[in-house]
């Protein structure tokens, strides 16, 4: 019975023990050896986040066209977020799969191996799909709600912005830099009194606030902050 398996890093995991990619293969040999599936190849996508549908990875594109190819009628996986992060994407790539007669192998849950080619693997594939995607999006809103903590306390999580000097993770307000940002916002509300009193019409969903919407919120946008980058002073809202 042949087999492929795939295999996926994301960059932040690349250096974890037990999710590299050789800690990976490794398992996926020992579980082909015990299942007596013979393994032709490994597939691995190094660097690539699993909130990228399958089909749109590298290596999840040569996986698709290997199968496509009648190459294997087994993927072998280490654990489920490996391959999929999204529950529509697994579980319509796995149905895709049971049609054409591939099993998906997931070596390792909570030491239980699973296999789509029974129901029951089935079944249990489809509560861990969910329950992969609820962990995504999880991080999703953490990550969300320290970014918004930080903010507000002026807190810095990403490059120092012009305007402040970083003092360890706190953001103290730069004199010389806040009095360019606030002649930036003066010439900003000029031209908005220019462009107005012109008659310069401005484009459509600007509604009676004419400009002024359209300059702090659009395409000419500086909303907050400037933001000194390659040299140039750009506007910038992340603090």
């Amino acid at each position: 019975m042949e087999a492929i398996s795939y295999c996926r890093v994301s960059t932040d995991e690349q250096v974890k023990e037990g999710v590299s990619l050789a800690a990976q293969e490794a398992r996926v040999r020992a579980y082909c050896a015990v299942a007596g599936l013979s393994l032709l190849d490994n597939i691995r996508d190094e660097g690539v986040s699993a909130a990228r549908p399958l089909a749109t990875r590298p290596s999840g594109v040569a996986l698709l066209r290997a199968l496509a190819r009648h190459q294997a009628r087994h993927v072998v996986v280490v654990t489920l977020d490996r391959a999929f992060r999204s529950t529509i994407d697994c579980l319509s790539t796995v149905q895709a799969w049971d049609r054409a007669g591939v099993s998906l192998h997931l070596v390792d849950h909570g030491g239980q191996s699973i296999a789509t080619a029974t129901a029951v693997g089935r079944m249990f594939l489809t509560m861990l799909a969910g329950f992969a995607e609820m962990e995504k999006r999880l991080i999703g809103e953490r990550t969300a709600t320290a970014m918004r903590h930080k903010k507000a306390r002026h807190q810095a999580y990403a490059r120092t912005p012009y305007g402040f000097d970083r003092e360890g993770e706190v953001l103290r307000p730069n004199p010389s830099e806040q009095a360019v940002i606030r002649q930036v916002q003066d010439w900003q509300r000029r031209a908005e009194l220019a462009l107005n009193r012109r008659g310069v019409g401005a484009p459509a969903g600007a509604d009676q606030t004419g400009w002024a919407v359209v300059c702090r919120h659009g395409a000419v946008s500086p909303p907050q902050r400037p933001v000194c980058r390659g040299g140039r002073l750009r506007c910038s809202s992340h603090y």
